[in-house]
């Protein structure tokens, strides 16, 4: 297969690294390979609830968001992409992570740097604004589903109509999602959830930022998969 319903310029550890099979076990899929694993049941937490509250990261594969999933214009192929991915990395130096730490993001959890990293913005930046002509405008019904979540401040509306997506440039939350909304949970389970991330990631380093990696949805609703890396500049 050469084209995809959408595709998605992700930061991913490299696959032989311990931080992508730590965070590729955790969410029980790998992106790259296709493996599964079974969900653990960890304490105040069944396998069941695991399976279900990690159901929505699965689907997208271990990352953090350069540029969200989006499709293709009219008349562009995944060659041009490619393309663009590899003179962009090429221009692009690698560097340091800080130190991740497990916490809230909203009505999730997510594995984030403990402090602001300059460059990781200015990554996300480039991947946003030089490869949006190859991304086509959001249709109406993605607009509406987008709307229906809720939450989004007049400048994240602006945003997302003019990049596709709400938290790009000042608004960047840069992180690797560990589960989908865990807002109806109570108390209790919310703390085992933060006390399960925190006991299977707990130092687990992320390295560096090094590649910039290409993954994609066959057809819609389908598992995302891990197409390819470039390297960025030593």
């Amino acid at each position: 297969m050469t084209e995809f319903h959408r595709c998605a310029i992700y930061a991913a550890p490299a696959m032989d690294s311990e931080a992508w099979e730590a965070g590729s076990r955790w969410l029980g899929r790998c992106a790259g390979t296709g493996q599964t694993w079974a969900p653990l049941a960890w304490p105040g937490l069944s396998a069941a609830e695991v399976d279900a509250g990690t159901r929505e990261p699965r689907r997208y594969g271990w990352h953090a968001t350069l540029k969200a999933p989006f499709r293709l214009v009219p008349g562009a192929g995944l060659a041009q992409l490619r393309q663009a991915l590899g003179a962009l990395a090429a221009r692009q130096r690698a560097f340091d992570m800080p130190r991740m730490v497990v916490r809230p993001l909203g009505r999730f959890l997510a594995w984030v740097p403990e402090q602001r990293c300059e460059p990781i913005h200015a990554l996300a930046d480039r991947c946003v604004s030089e490869l949006q002509p190859l991304a086509a405008p959001l249709s109406e019904t993605e607009i509406d589903r987008r709307r229906a979540k809720g939450g989004l401040s007049p400048a994240q509306e602006a945003l997302m109509l003019r990049w596709g997506y709400p938290f790009v440039f000042e608004h960047l939350r840069f992180h690797f999602s560990l589960t989908g909304d865990l807002s109806a949970c109570d108390g209790p389970r919310r703390e085992a959830w933060l006390a399960a991330a925190r006991d299977h990631l707990d130092g687990v380093l992320p390295g560096r930022i090094d590649r910039l990696c290409l993954f994609a949805e066959a057809t819609p609703g389908a598992d995302f998969v891990r197409l390819a890396d470039w390297e960025l500049a030593p």
